[in-house]
């Protein structure tokens, strides 16, 4: 009887897995990639009056429907809260997660996760009204701070403030819209999140010019896309076309230029392009899978300046998340 039952467990473990690898046909099959994305947070995801979604988040999940399916207008964007966005992809109502996630251990290792690599290195701040007089973190003793669930910045004011013998309230919401609100309304003193997320809902705010971004960072905040634990090949095709974005910006491929460079390029950016190069078919792919993502939403230095930096509303330096060649941290892995 023992036995019975350990071969119909393995069976069922051996049946899961089966099922679990198989996202790259499922989302062929479906011909729709499902992407988690924010319910709303400008320059990263963020629909307009039309229903149209773009941003930062947005355009990874192009590329990704790109590379897979050929066509990057194939998604379906899943609006998630902080709460639900685990779940959700736990549960198989999404094929990735695209929604300013902090990779940590318990994470990538407790919740049915695996991070795909870091699209954008960020930190924790603290936004406050000016007529509060606040020049830093550590004038905000008795102040009250509003916040999101489930995030990681509960935790880390914990710290930082315990450490700094900081007395504070913290007021927290479900979605970033009803914190906003409660900050916009001086329901509390403060609001604490990610740096990049606070410059982008500074923009929504009464008069934005009230409101000032302290300086201090007080966290380590490495923001990627997720895929479910279990299916080796999807995680390594999510994987590659983020890797994909940052070396064609590294070789010096465009948007605009990436047709041409596959006939008039050199012999590395023709091979990255596809032209003679199998690499493709390793992760299930065509040829040309880069050249579709890129030539979809451009290499990751135009998504980042697009959507964040120079060009756009929130002129966010991209400091850490330059190229490595160019005193940040972005780095990839030859495609080939």
């Amino acid at each position: 009887m023992k036995s019975a039952i350990l071969a119909l467990a393995g069976a069922a473990l051996l049946a899961g897995t089966a099922a679990n690898a198989a996202t790259l046909d499922v989302v062929k099959e479906r011909g729709e990639l499902r992407c988690g994305v924010s319910q709303g947070v400008l320059g990263f995801s963020a629909p307009n009056d039309k229903g149209e979604w773009s941003g930062f988040d947005i355009d990874f999940c192009r590329a990704v429907a790109a590379a897979t399916l050929g066509n990057p207008d194939k998604v379906k964007y899943v609006p998630l809260s902080t709460k639900e966005r685990f779940t959700a992809l736990q549960s198989g109502e999404v094929d990735l997660l695209s929604r300013q996630t902090t990779w940590t251990l318990s994470r990538d290792t407790d919740l049915g996760m695996s991070f795909v690599g870091v699209n954008y290195y960020d930190g924790q701040a603290f936004m406050v009204r000016n007529d509060l007089g606040v020049k830093s973190v550590k004038e905000l003793s008795g102040a009250s701070v509003c916040t999101e669930t489930g995030t990681t910045t509960e935790q880390n004011m914990a710290d930082y403030f315990s450490a700094n013998n900081i007395q504070y309230q913290v007021i927290a919401f479900e979605k970033p819209d009803q914190t906003v609100q409660a900050f916009n309304t001086a329901r509390c003193d403060v609001y604490s999140t990610d740096a990049s997320a606070l410059y982008a809902q500074r923009l929504t705010l009464n008069d934005p010019d009230r409101f000032v971004v302290l300086p201090e960072v007080i966290s380590k905040e490495p923001l990627g896309p997720a895929v479910r634990q279990g299916d080796e090949q999807w995680f390594k095709v999510v994987r590659w076309t983020l890797f994909a974005m940052i070396e064609a910006e590294e070789l010096g491929i465009t948007k605009d230029t990436a047709a041409k460079l596959q006939e008039s390029g050199n012999v590395g950016q023709k091979r990255f392009l596809g032209i003679d190069n199998e690499a493709g078919k390793a992760l299930g792919l065509g040829p040309t899978w880069a050249f579709q993502a890129i030539s979809a939403v451009g290499n990751y230095g135009e998504v980042f300046e697009k959507h964040l930096g120079k060009d756009s509303a929130l002129k966010i330096d991209r400091g850490l998340n330059k190229l490595w060649s160019q005193g940040g941290l972005m780095y990839a892995p030859p495609a080939r």
